[in-house]
């Protein structure tokens, strides 16, 4: 389950990495089912949109079903994640973040790390991202973009935007990065979108530049984001964030294979 060598430099260079159809449609609709039924329930690990009240956000869906616990180890993930960060590793966050159709709001150009720095005092960028498309990615439905490379500018900002909310969950807006900023990145690096079908896993570094548009179809976009996060990089924050938020669990994972499956 190792990537290859022009995959890997793909990854290394760009910041992000595309696998098409790495998940049967079998596979994803089994996840599909799981995330549906688990989204129908008000708690406080689900979040909302706050106009339509439709779900925005689904977090830890690993701590309640067998299918997304046995998904964080999967060879198919937790292998190139160690291969790209360290061989032993823990599931920091899982989440479906979600845009509804025809809804869903802009996903400000951001730093995953910035957020997780900020909120967690994580050290260090030693982790990587795990999404998994529960539906075709199109350039209608609001795709993740990427601006290619950006990851080896450093942190771009190290605070969260004047009048943002002080809690535990730290939206994109709140540490979006300057027209300016993102201005001077487009004009080297350029922007591209993902579209790929349902089952393609897309793999990111916590530092690369990304963010997104409204869900313009009537399809959703729903990507089941895995992190993966290097167990000598635990956060240092002495009020930790909620479980759901941040996982507890910091062992480092073992791979598992189900039958008849690599």
């Amino acid at each position: 389950m190792r990537l290859s060598a022009d995959q890997e430099n793909r990854y290394r260079t760009e910041g992000f990495l595309v696998l098409e159809e790495l998940f049967s449609p079998a596979e994803v609709e089994t996840l599909r089912a799981g995330y549906e039924a688990d989204a129908s329930i008000a708690a406080p690990h689900r979040f909302l949109e706050p106009d339509s009240g439709h779900v925005a956000t689904l977090f830890a869906l690993h701590d309640r079903l067998p299918e997304f616990d046995a998904l964080a180890r999967s060879p198919r993930l937790l292998e190139p994640a160690r291969q790209l960060v360290a061989d032993q590793l823990y599931l920091y966050q899982m989440k479906v973040n979600t845009k509804s159709a025809c809804g869903g709001k802009t996903q400000g150009w951001h730093q995953d790390y910035i957020a997780w720095r900020l909120a967690d005092q994580l050290p260090a960028p030693r982790m990587v991202t795990m999404g998994i498309l529960l539906d075709d990615s199109t350039e209608f439905n609001g795709p993740l973009i990427f601006i290619p490379g950006s990851h080896t500018a450093g942190l771009l900002r190290d605070d969260r935007a004047e009048g943002s909310e002080p809690d535990a969950f730290v939206d994109s807006n709140d540490v979006a990065l300057t027209p300016e900023i993102l201005a001077e990145l487009v004009e080297h690096r350029g922007m591209r979108s993902i579209q790929a079908p349902a089952g393609s896993a897309v793999i990111f570094h916590p530092e690369v530049v990304h963010g997104s548009a409204p869900n313009m179809s009537p399809h959703p976009r729903r990507p089941l984001i895995l992190t993966y996060n290097d167990i000598h990089n635990l956060p240092r924050n002495p009020t930790p964030r909620p479980h759901y938020l941040v996982n507890r669990d910091t062992a480092p994972l073992s791979a598992y294979q189900p039958a008849g499956r690599g």
